[in-house]
């Protein structure tokens, strides 16, 4: 049987993960202009809660707005783990909620340790690799809560190639995850223009030397070589595979932000750090994550159900769980 979960809860966490998306960008903004300590104290903001005029000041702004920010969605996650403790039947789902919780206060502690050990390396990676899991918590609440996953409806033929997909699928996202961690380890060592040049590198195909911030950055472009390959595998495995209607939007959404992302990191060097592609590769970084993941569930979602039916309509089985 069907079970009833609320689509506001759905439509509720789908936008808590765009307000997700929007926050990791407010933070990308924060560090493409170096602001992280234009507001030197937490949690207050010049011992208050607004400093006087704040938004006049470009730096205060993008600090204490991404602190506001912060805060809303910290306010939207407690609330979305009382509305799934209310109406969502399924334990694991709601503890997918209150995870989220957990991870939320810790990312706030850990944004506030940034400013008052004075934007250290390790707290700053860790700060930006906690905000990833963060958003891969909401948007899997988001999808499983969603009318899509809750009534899986296939047909025989897409057998065989879904079960492939799961494997390959999820290590896309895995090695997307990675990515964003040595890309949040070039922001945060100043490693963005270790290398100046693009494609090449130092007007060759191999830097001639390799120091701290060259192997930095030089991690980063193999890892984005290595990431492109394996999005555009599973994309020809998705085409080739008998359930691709199933992953239509998901998979031309990864195919579009691939090509943003590569375009905004050559884009990065192109421009010396300017502050709009700077910024913009964060998000587009997160929202490539979030849609490799939700490729990934639904892949897993589609493959549990082809072995065996609880309900036939016509030529169609329909399951939920």
């Amino acid at each position: 049987m069907l079970q009833q979960t609320s689509r506001s809860l759905h439509r509720f966490a789908a936008f808590l993960t765009l307000a997700v998306v929007g926050l990791i960008a407010a933070g990308g903004l924060v560090k493409s202009l170096e602001a992280g300590l234009s507001v030197p104290d937490w949690p207050t903001s010049y011992g208050g809660i607004n400093p006087p005029r704040w938004w006049e000041i470009e730096n205060v702004r993008a600090e204490h707005g991404h602190r506001l920010i912060a805060g809303t969605v910290a306010l939207l996650t407690v609330v979305l783990a009382l509305w799934a403790r209310r109406s969502e039947p399924r334990r694991w789902v709601r503890r997918l909620a209150y995870g989220a919780v957990v991870a939320v206060l810790a990312q706030a502690l850990l944004g506030g340790l940034t400013v008052l050990f004075f934007l250290p390396t390790a707290i700053s990676v860790s700060h930006a690799a906690l905000a990833q899991f963060y958003l891969c918590l909401i948007v899997t609440f988001a999808l499983v809560t969603s009318r899509s996953w809750l009534e899986v409806t296939s047909r025989p033929g897409p057998a065989s190639g879904v079960r492939d997909l799961r494997v390959l699928a999820a290590g896309t996202t895995c090695l997307i995850y990675l990515q964003t961690l040595v890309g949040a380890l070039v922001r945060h060592t100043g490693s963005g223009l270790s290398i100046p040049d693009f494609p090449r590198m130092f007007g060759r195909w191999w830097p001639p030397e390799i120091d701290f911030g060259v192997g930095i950055h030089l991690t980063h472009r193999i890892g984005a070589l290595v990431v492109t390959s394996m999005v555009v595998t599973l994309l020809v495995r998705i085409w080739r595979s008998g359930a691709r209607s199933q992953f239509t939007i998901p998979a031309s959404l990864l195919g579009l932000l691939l090509v943003c992302q590569v375009s905004l990191g050559a884009t990065i060097i192109w421009s010396s750090r300017a502050v709009l592609p700077n910024t913009l590769h964060v998000p587009t970084g997160a929202a490539l994550l979030a849609t490799s993941l939700i490729v990934t569930l639904r892949s897993w979602r589609l493959a549990s159900v082809l072995p065996t039916s609880d309900a036939v309509v016509g030529d169609a089985s329909v399951v939920a769980v």
